[in-house]
This record gives structure tokens, C-alpha cells and sequence, in this order.
């Protein structure tokens, strides 16, 4: 009934302005604008960009050999999500690839030779390109929090389109992102001991998908 009787008023108030029989005085504005309110009409509503946290996101690799398998972190060095509404609009992060560390072998030294060679010309070339990205190209939310997320991947200054599930939840000034990426290393030129372009491997085989585990924390600006 409160509904009826304020869009009747509005609608009265409009048509003496509209004639000049009342002039738009404050009170008429703001009634004005309250009818915008009503019917929807030029609502504005304002995009958040949430900064990736370098340091409270995390992100893990996981590799598979025919012998056994070797896992470690990379950090992420840039980033940024927009939200509208609390739903994720676009974004993108970056990875240094120079800071590639491994965490399963306990002996140092042994450690150091595959943290050189995963950061030499064989597999990311962390010197020449020390930067990887992602960009998102589009992001479905699905149920609550769960989107399907669509986007280009850059390593090695080669782009490939990669998608995957993930969870994206806003709360307040602070966005989570979490998602499991997987990628097909010979796509961007680290084809070392593939069985797809290597004969005769025997158990030397590195197996071509390895997997990123996604943990971003971004706060509102």
C-alpha cells in the first residue's frame, strides 16, 4: 500500500513540474530521484577492484614422472580482480618464474640441480622470461561461489587458452580465489624428455600435464 501511495506522488509531483505549476525545489529532486530508485532506472552500480596479497596467496606445482613425482611453490608477483554486484567481472595475475622452488627433496644439493635446471632454457627460462600470466577471458558463476573460468595463459611468451573450475567467494573488502589449473607443458615449448617428441625414454618419461593449485587473496581498494 506504502508502495502505491509513494508512486502516485511521484507520478503527481512529476506532472506539476513537468507543466510548471511546481518548480523542482530540493524536496521535488529528491523525490525525483527516488522515483529512479523505484523503477530501476539510472541506477548505477559500482565495479570493486580487489589487489592480489603477494604474500597471502599461494601458488603449488605438482609433476609426474614415470618414476615418481617433484612439487613445489612459485609466488605471484601481480594482480587484480573486478567484482560487480559480487560477482567476478574480470582479472589477472602474474607469475615470477624465478622464484620456482622445490619441496620434496630434502638434500640440498639435489634440490638446487632441479631448481636450476626447472628455471633454465629445458623447462621456463625464468632469465628470459621471467614473467607468466593469466587473464581471464570470461567467468560463468555456475551455484554460490563456484564459477567456470575461461582464460589466456602465457609462458615462455607463448598464450594458450586454459579453463578450469573455480571457487571465488567476497567477503567485505577481501576475495579468496581457489582453483586447480592444468596444463599441457609442450604447448609452450618445454617438451624436455616428452614422450610425444622423444623416442626411447624408457622410465626418463616426464609426463606433459603438470598442475598449478590456485590460492589468491585480493583486498578491495
Amino acid at each position: 500500500m506504502k508502495l502505491i501511495l509513494t508512486l502516485s506522488a511521484i507520478t503527481a509531483t512529476s506532472l506539476l513540474v513537468l507543466t510548471g505549476a511546481v518548480k523542482p525545489t530540493n524536496a521535488n529532486k529528491t523525490i525525483l530521484s527516488a522515483k529512479k530508485m523505484v523503477t530501476g532506472k539510472g541506477a548505477v552500480v559500482k565495479a570493486l577492484v580487489f589487489k592480489v596479497d603477494n604474500e597471502g596467496s599461494k601458488l603449488t606445482w605438482l609433476a609426474k614422472k614415470a618414476t615418481g613425482e617433484h612439487s613445489g611453490s612459485v609466488k605471484v608477483s601481480n594482480g587484480s580482480f573486478t567484482v560487480e554486484n559480487n560477482t567476478l567481472k574480470a582479472g589477472s595475475f602474474d607469475i615470477d618464474t624465478r622464484t620456482i622452488t622445490n619441496a620434496d627433496l630434502t638434500d640440498e644439493s639435489a634440490n638446487a640441480k632441479l631448481v636450476g635446471h626447472l628455471k633454465s632454457e629445458d623447462f621456463f627460462s625464468a632469465e628470459k622470461f621471467p614473467k607468466a600470466n593469466f587473464v581471464i577471458s570470461s567467468a560463468t558463476k555456475t551455484t554460490g561461489n563456484q564459477y567456470n573460468v575461461k582464460g589466456k595463459l602465457t609462458i615462455k611468451g607463448i598464450t594458450n587458452d586454459v579453463s578450469f573450475p573455480a571457487t571465488i567467494a567476497v567477503n567485505g573488502k577481501k576475495l579468496t580465489a581457489n582453483a586447480k589449473i592444468t596444463i599441457d607443458r609442450t604447448k609452450y615449448d618445454i617438451k624436455f624428455r616428452s614422450k610425444n617428441f622423444f623416442e626411447n625414454l624408457g622410465d626418463k618419461v616426464i609426463y606433459d600435464d603438470f598442475d598449478i593449485d590456485v590460492a589468491l587473496v585480493a583486498n578491495a581498494q
